[in-house]
């Protein structure tokens, strides 16, 4: 049974009440010369571009000598272009794209993990330097995802040097501050291992993405470990971390604030209204137009406790204090996901669907949210 949410109450629909959204396949396992694709990233130029990345693998395992990859839309995502290899690194696997745009720049960031052939988040091990450690990487471009920079290594930047094992940025998106003392600083949201023990924090740049910092572990105050995570800007400038919650058996998001700058921040906490069945989601401040007081946070993910299905679009008006509307965007197989917004004030959703066979692509209003019935 799939539900639709308005004023905070669930109402049940059945199957043939639910209008679907036209869907357009960015990545399908098979094509392009890749077995798989997972991990989808998604980011709007300042030009309006689209840019799609993914993880090309060998496989559907986590580490297949993963190859990270992208695709371009000029026309708002009805047309992409053909697959480009952004780092290709032979039998080593490449993870976890997270992008942002630099504003005022127009550059786009790219963030990633490398892992050597065989050591994997299980097998990673600590430290700075040598081969079974895992490393991270920034690449970037300057025109709207054409051509891009060479990698350049940042894991000494990123990654504490003693105890911690694996790392993963996103995956998703990374964020740059409006509003308060931390304005232009970008911030890239960051967990780290040893497995099962996770733990999330923030890296962050001051300089446009040249150098980077990492602040302290946001406390652990609930049952699970924080896992993969996204942020959003509050009002004040705060920070709202939201979660995957990994273990622990309470199957609800976590969350914590940072009034830092993502240097510190509070113990983490479930939030009950968004469950899961353990897996990424995607976190977004969609701006209002012309008012920064209208802007809505959007929260998308498998509404489910039972499994990776029910891909829900959640809309807030109190910055994530409570979620009054939502809408089914996806009933079927649904799960990473990643949400951006568009020149034209609407939202693009990149997500992973029908057991993750493919990545498509989705196009909506806010209004399309509040409203049952078509779009």
């Amino acid at each position: 049974m799939w539900f639709a949410l308005v004023a905070g109450l669930l109402f049940p629909l059945d199957a043939a009440e639910i209008p679907t959204l036209p869907l357009v396949d960015v990545f399908v396992n098979g094509q392009d010369g890749y077995p798989a694709f997972r991990i989808p990233a998604l980011i709007a130029t300042s030009r309006g571009t689209l840019l799609a990345f993914a993880e090309g693998r060998a496989h559907l395992r986590d580490h297949a000598e993963n190859d990270i990859v992208l695709k371009r839309s000029t026309d708002g995502g009805k047309t992409w272009g053909p697959l480009q290899v952004v780092h290709e690194d032979g039998a080593n696997s490449l993870g976890n794209p997270t992008a942002v745009i630099v504003r005022g720049t127009g550059r786009a960031l790219l963030m990633y993990q490398r892992y050597a052939q065989g050591f994997d988040e299980h097998k990673a091990e600590p430290g700075l330097q040598g081969p079974r450690i895992c490393r991270t990487y920034t690449q970037s471009s300057d025109d709207e995802g054409a051509t891009w920079s060479r990698p350049v290594e940042v894991t000494a930047q990123v990654k504490r040097p003693t105890e911690v094992t694996s790392t993963a940025v996103g995956p998703g998106i990374g964020i740059q501050l409006r509003r308060g003392k931390h304005s232009g600083r970008i911030l890239m949201p960051f967990n780290q291992g040893p497995f099962g023990k996770w733990k999330v924090y923030a890296v962050f740049s001051d300089d446009g993405g040249q150098s980077w910092r990492y602040g302290q572990t946001a406390p652990e105050g609930a049952a699970g470990h924080a896992n993969e995570v996204q942020f959003a800007e509050l009002k004040d400038g705060s920070i709202l971390l939201n979660a995957r919650n990994q273990g622990g058996g309470l199957k609800q998001r976590k969350t914590a604030v940072s009034h830092d700058g993502g240097a510190t921040w509070s113990t983490t906490l479930h939030d009950p209204a968004l469950i899961e069945p353990v897996c990424q989601a995607s976190l977004l401040r969609h701006p209002g137009t012309g008012d920064p007081t209208s802007d809505v946070f959007l929260f998308c993910n498998p509404a489910t406790q039972t499994g990776r299905t029910n891909g829900m679009v959640r809309l807030s008006r109190d910055d994530g204090k409570t979620w009054p509307l939502a809408r089914v965007l996806y009933p079927g197989g649904f799960a990473y996901s990643c949400l951006t917004s568009l020149p034209d004030g609407s939202v693009g959703c990149l997500f992973e669907r029908d057991g993750t066979t493919k990545i498509s692509f989705a196009r909506f209003s806010l209004d399309w949210i509040g409203n049952t019935g078509g779009h």
